[in-house]
């Protein structure tokens, strides 16, 4: 019998600020993984501005995918596919990485797979965690998605519960600004709140009518604006740390309250995290408390691979490709592509 033939994946990634390019073998083992970022870039406006973001994207994507197919050892010639994001995301930065994956689809007659951004969120945890298979729930934490959703199979999704108003990352984002930290408000609301009482001001945990599954960040986002200016008007000196970290305990809060009643009322043994917030200490050190009270395994990658990466993006592709998924030279981007839309 023939011995069977290594599929490598490129992952090609430009949803937002970071320009990334990786390749994987057969889903699992992740040979290089470039990551050019911007945050230096966007940090002195306070935030990602998309047209930088995408004239960036356009600069670095040629050296981004020649030095991930240089460390990689490999050459265009050994790629069995290319994989890249085509939603959601900025749409002029989601561009560059689409229209760059479609050339090279079309130069080297390689087959192209589209993959969803929040798919190779939750993809990222099978590169460190070689065990992990379907079915299992995992939490996305991010700037832009909070979901809770339940993994059925690869590239079978179903969304329990979801963020009705602002994402956890971009609460984090808008508090960070507020008591002075800037940008990226994720990081540095961590590092800060390390310093600080997380029980020293209570901030409300919102409850949702509807779904007992869904979250809202932006009430506990008020109620730290509120409390400022309160400080303010009555002359009362704020404790960032505290603030810092009486905030993140209500978000941790919740999203562990909510994600641990899923994983009971859906009979689940194996849970994840993914997403740019799910690199936040407090919140992996939660989670890793609540798994374990309830018996639960706990997965959860390393913060490299939590952060915008196109290593998570391979390995999306890579189940996607074999499940028979090819994307033709119309795909585009889709700024605000639903998880399990195609």
């Amino acid at each position: 019998m023939a011995e069977q033939k290594d599929v490598l994946i490129l992952g090609i990634e430009s949803s937002c600020d970071e320009t990334a390019a990786s390749v994987v073998k057969n889903g699992r083992e992740v040979l290089s993984n470039v990551i050019s970022s911007q945050i230096d870039l966007h940090t002195l406006y306070g935030g990602v501005v998309p047209e930088i973001a995408s004239r960036k994207h356009v600069e670095r994507i040629n050296q981004v995918i020649e030095q991930a197919l240089w460390e990689a050892g490999v050459t265009f010639e050994d790629i069995t596919a290319i994989a890249v994001t085509y939603g959601p995301g900025l749409v002029g930065a989601l561009l560059v990485g689409v229209a760059q994956a479609k050339a090279l689809a079309f130069a080297l007659g390689k087959p192209l797979v589209g993959v969803h951004h929040i798919e190779g969120h939750i993809s990222a945890n099978y590169i460190e965690h070689k065990q992990l298979e379907p079915p299992f729930a995992c939490l996305v934490v991010s700037g832009g998605h909070t979901h809770l959703v339940v993994v059925k199979d690869y590239g079978e999704y179903e969304i329990v519960g979801r963020t009705c108003d602002d994402a956890a990352g971009e609460a984090f984002d808008k508090v960070a600004r507020a008591i002075g930290l800037g940008y990226p408000g994720g990081p540095k609301i961590d590092r800060v709140a390390k310093e600080g009482n997380p029980e020293a001001i209570h901030f409300p945990r919102a409850k949702v009518g509807d779904n007992v599954y869904d979250f809202s960040f932006s009430g506990l986002k008020s109620a730290v604006l509120n409390y400022l200016n309160s400080c303010e008007m009555k002359g009362e000196q704020v404790n960032t740390a505290d603030v810092a970290a009486s905030f993140q305990k209500a978000v941790t809060d919740v999203l562990v309250d909510h994600a641990m009643q899923a994983v009971e009322e859906y009979g689940f043994k194996k849970f994840a995290i993914a997403g740019g917030v799910a690199s936040n200490s407090a919140l992996r050190q939660a989670f890793e408390t609540a798994c374990a009270e309830k018996g639960v395994e706990f997965y959860r990658p390393t913060p490299v691979y939590c952060t915008d990466n196109a290593a998570m993006i391979a390995v999306a592709g890579y189940y996607e490709y074999m499940n028979g998924t090819r994307s033709d030279l119309t795909l585009n981007a889709v700024p605000n592509l639903k998880l399990g839309e195609r």
